[in-house]
C-alpha cells in the first residue's frame, strides 16, 4: 500500500449551529464530533501521526482536542472553502505520502470499517479519486452521484442543479474521498470561486480530474447513516440519538438488560458486564465500568465510576469518580463523589453524601449523613444525621473511624479527630477530641427539666398580649368633637 495520510477538515464555524463554539467541538454520543472522526481514523492508519487536522475557527481549542490523538494541525486562515483547506494541508504533507483520504470533521457516525473498505476499493479500482457515497431514502440537500454505464462517476450534480428527470436519484455524495496525491495537487490550483460563497470547492476537483483523464469511482456505504453530517442543532440531536442507540444495541448484544433504551445516555467508553440491569433514564458517562449482575436504578447518573459485581444503585443516585466494591447497596438519592471508595457489602442509604472518603467492608451509613475526607472502618454503623465537619475555613481535615464503631444519630465529628476500634458515640454528641478504643463518648449539654416552666411561660405570653391590647394609662381616647386631643409640648426655660 502506498503511504496514506488522512486530512480532516475542522476549520469552519458552522453558522447554522447558532453558536460561538466551533461546530466540531459540539458533542454527540458523549464526545465532540471531531473526536468521533479521529477515533474512526485511528483504526485505519498505520501511524497516528499520519493524520492532519485543518483548524481555523477557535483553532487553539480544537488543537487541544487533537493533541491526544497525535495528529498534526494545519491552520487555515482565512477559511476559503474545502478546496483551499485541502491545499493548505497538502503543502505540509511529507513527500512520501502519495495518497490521501479527506474527511469532514462533523461526521461522527462514520465507522472505521467503512473507511478501510473505501481505501481498499480505491486501490482495487486504480482510481484517481474515489467518493464515499450512500443511497438515502430522502436525499434532499445532498449532491447526487451520476454514473456512467461502466459504473464510473460521470459527475456530481448539486441539489439546485438537478433536472426534473433526475429528481429520483438517491445516491449521494458524502463529502468523504480518497485521492492520489499528484493528480489532486495538479488540479487544486485550477479551482475557481465562481459561486455564491466565493469559496474553493473540493467537489470541483472531481470534474477537473475527470477532464484530465483521471478515473473517478464511488464506493457505496453499507449503512447510509454513517455519512450523515451535522450542520444544525436538530441534526446534532439526531446524531446523538443514533450514537446512543448504537451503544445500547452493542451492550444488549453482550447480555445487558436495558429498560427503555431510548431514554438512556451511555457514552462510548462505558463497559457493562452481563446480567446487569439498567433502568430507564440512567446516564452512564465517561469511563464508567460496571461489573456483572448489577442493577442501576432509574434516573441515576454515573460518571467515571467503577462498580464491581452485584452492586445495586437505587433510583436517583449521583455517583462521580467513585469505586464501589461487590455487593454494595447505594441509595436512593445518594451522592458519591471525588474519589469515594465504598468497600464490599457496605450500605450507603438515602440522602447520604460521601466525598473523598473510604467506607470499609460491611459498614453502614443509612440516612441523612455527610462523610467528607473520612475513613470508616469495617462493620461500623454511622447513625442518621451524622456529619464529619471536615472544613475549618482554610483546610480540609480528616476523620478516622475504626472498625466496628457505633456512631449515634445526630453526631458531629469535628475534624481532625479519631475514633478508636469498637467505640460508641452517644447520639447528639459534638466530638472534638479523639475517642479511645471501646470507650463511650458523650459530648452534649446535660439535660435539665424545669417542672411547670412551659405552663408559666404560656400564661406570661397571654398576659403580655392582653396588656398590649389595652389603652395606655392617662391617654384620652377622644374629646367632645370625637378627635384625639393633642398634648402641648413642654418648653424648657432658658437660663
Amino acid at each position: 500500500m502506498p503511504a496514506v495520510a488522512v486530512v480532516v477538515l475542522a476549520a469552519g464555524k458552522g453558522t447554522r449551529m447558532k453558536s460561538e463554539r466551533a461546530k466540531v467541538l459540539h458533542e454527540a454520543g458523549g464526545l465532540p464530533l471531531l473526536a468521533h472522526v479521529l477515533r474512526a481514523v485511528e483504526a485505519v492508519v498505520s501511524r497516528r501521526d499520519s493524520v492532519w487536522v485543518v483548524v481555523g475557527h477557535q483553532a487553539e481549542v480544537v488543537r487541544e482536542l487533537v493533541k491526544p490523538f497525535g495528529a498534526h494541525d494545519v491552520l487555515q486562515r482565512p477559511q476559503l472553502g474545502t478546496g483551499h483547506a485541502v491545499a493548505q494541508a497538502l503543502a505540509t504533507l511529507p513527500r512520501s505520502v502519495s495518497r490521501l483520504m479527506v474527511l469532514p470533521g462533523d461526521a461522527p457516525l462514520i465507522a472505521s470499517g467503512t473507511l478501510a473498505a473505501l481505501l481498499a476499493h480505491h486501490s482495487a479500482t486504480a482510481s484517481t479519486a474515489t467518493i464515499l457515497s450512500a443511497r438515502l431514502e430522502n436525499p434532499h440537500g445532498y449532491g447526487r452521484i451520476l454514473r456512467r454505464s461502466t459504473g464510473e462517476v460521470e459527475s456530481i450534480i448539486e441539489q439546485s442543479a438537478l433536472p426534473a428527470e433526475r429528481r429520483g436519484m438517491r445516491e449521494v455524495n458524502s463529502g468523504m474521498y480518497c485521492f492520489e496525491r499528484a493528480p489532486l495537487a495538479g488540479v487544486l490550483g485550477q479551482l475557481g470561486r465562481d459561486n455564491v460563497h466565493r469559496e474553493y470547492y473540493l467537489t470541483d476537483a472531481i470534474g477537473l480530474l475527470q477532464r484530465g483523464g483521471g478515473r473517478v469511482s464511488a464506493f457505496v456505504a453499507e449503512d447510509p447513516e454513517e455519512i450523515l453530517g451535522v450542520n444544525s442543532r436538530a441534526e446534532l440531536a439526531h446524531a446523538d440519538a443514533l450514537l446512543r442507540r448504537r451503544k445500547a444495541e452493542a451492550l444488549m448484544a453482550c447480555g445487558v438488560t436495558l429498560y427503555q433504551p431510548e431514554t438512556l445516555a451511555i457514552d462510548p467508553d462505558v463497559t457493562v458486564g452481563p446480567e446487569t440491569i439498567v433502568e430507564r433514564g440512567v446516564e452512564l458517562r465517561g469511563a464508567t465500568r460496571i461489573g456483572a449482575g448489577c442493577r442501576i436504578g432509574a434516573f441515576s447518573i454515573l460518571r467515571n465510576a467503577v462498580l464491581a459485581d452485584n452492586v445495586t444503585i437505587r433510583p436517583h443516585c449521583v455517583v462521580l469518580d467513585t469505586r464501589i466494591g461487590s455487593g454494595v447497596n447505594v441509595g436512593p438519592f445518594a451522592h458519591l463523589r471525588d474519589g469515594a471508595d465504598i468497600r464490599a457489602n457496605a450500605r450507603i442509604g438515602n440522602y447520604v453524601e460521601v466525598k473523598k472518603s473510604v467506607v470499609g467492608e460491611g459498614a453502614k451509613a443509612q440516612h441523612l449523613t455527610y462523610l467528607g475526607d473520612a475513613t470508616v472502618g469495617r462493620g461500623s454503623n454511622i447513625g442518621a444525621g451524622t456529619i464529619t465537619c471536615n472544613y475549618d475555613g482554610v483546610n480540609k481535615n480528616p476523620t478516622a473511624i475504626g472498625d466496628n464503631v457505633f456512631v449515634g444519630s445526630g453526631t458531629e465529628l469535628v475534624a481532625p479527630v479519631r475514633v478508636g476500634r469498637g467505640a460508641y458515640i452517644a447520639a447528639g454528641s459534638t466530638v472534638t477530641e479523639d475517642v479511645p478504643a471501646d470507650a463511650l463518648a458523650i459530648a452534649r449539654g446535660r439535660q435539665v427539666n424545669k417542672p411547670g416552666w412551659a405552663r408559666t411561660r404560656r400564661q406570661k405570653l397571654v398576659a403580655a398580649k392582653a396588656r398590649k391590647e389595652e389603652p395606655a394609662v392617662g391617654v384620652r381616647l377622644a374629646n367632645n368633637s370625637g378627635t384625639k386631643k393633642r398634648k402641648e409640648p413642654t418648653r424648657k426655660r432658658r437660663r
